[in-house]
């Protein structure tokens, strides 16, 4: 009976802690899981390759797409919460998911009202930035003010709000990912700067040889 009695305890922590281990995977966004191939999420988004812009090209492939969910017509028509995502890859895998909500759908929200709503999903934020006088913030410097943040020792769930517009929005990266990718990236503008001078030599070196073929053809054909 002593055991049978702890079996059930066991079995009615497990159901509790079930959810909440549930909710609590920041890896995942909607339909969209970091660590997916941009052509999972080109299909999640029917969006195609010429929609995807290439960021660098070495030492890492770094590439972004766009997407603004549509609404959907109808009877229970709802326009999405969200007015924009913008997917970031590095060789074709998702590292971050930047997004920023509709300003309508947020209209009159506070920061906790944003929190609270998260908080449902994901758990209670492991750290909550204090608000801050807007008149303080030097918004040349700051374009998006950190709220609250969700993460675990992979992943990081941050609510951020602009300084521009004072709009919502979310940013959620593998830690792992996002080191190699902002590395990838630093490399790529230091090998663009030291290139910089040659690329623009040969740009210059192949408009003069295409204009001279120009010319050279024209002479040819030209009559007076």
């Amino acid at each position: 009976m002593k055991m049978m009695r702890s079996s059930i305890l066991c079995l009615a922590a497990l159901l509790l802690l079930a959810p909440l281990l549930r909710a609590q995977d920041l890896s995942k966004y909607r339909h969209f899981t970091l660590g997916m191939s941009l052509t999972r999420v080109l299909n999640r988004t029917e969006r195609r390759m010429t929609d995807v812009n290439v960021i660098h090209s070495r030492p890492a492939l770094i590439q972004e797409l766009t997407w603004w969910p549509p609404n959907l017509p109808g009877a229970s028509f709802q326009a999405d919460t969200v007015e924009q995502i913008l997917f970031s890859f590095q060789n074709g895998e998702l590292y971050k998911i930047s997004l920023t909500y509709d300003r309508a759908s947020t209209e009159g929200l506070t920061a906790l009202d944003m929190m609270n709503a998260i908080s449902a999903n994901y758990g209670p934020a492991r750290n909550v930035v204090p608000e801050v006088d807007s008149a303080k913030i030097d918004s040349y410097d700051v374009k998006q003010k950190l709220v609250a943040t969700w993460e675990d020792s992979q992943y990081s769930f941050n609510l951020v709000r602009s300084s521009f517009s004072d709009g919502f929005g979310l940013v959620i990266y593998s830690k792992r990912a996002n080191a190699e990718a902002e590395l990838a990236i630093a490399e790529a503008v230091k090998l663009d700067k030291q290139e910089g001078p040659q690329r623009e030599a040969e740009r210059q070196k192949k408009r003069t040889d295409d204009l001279e073929a120009t010319r050279q053809k024209n002479q040819k054909s030209f009559r007076p």
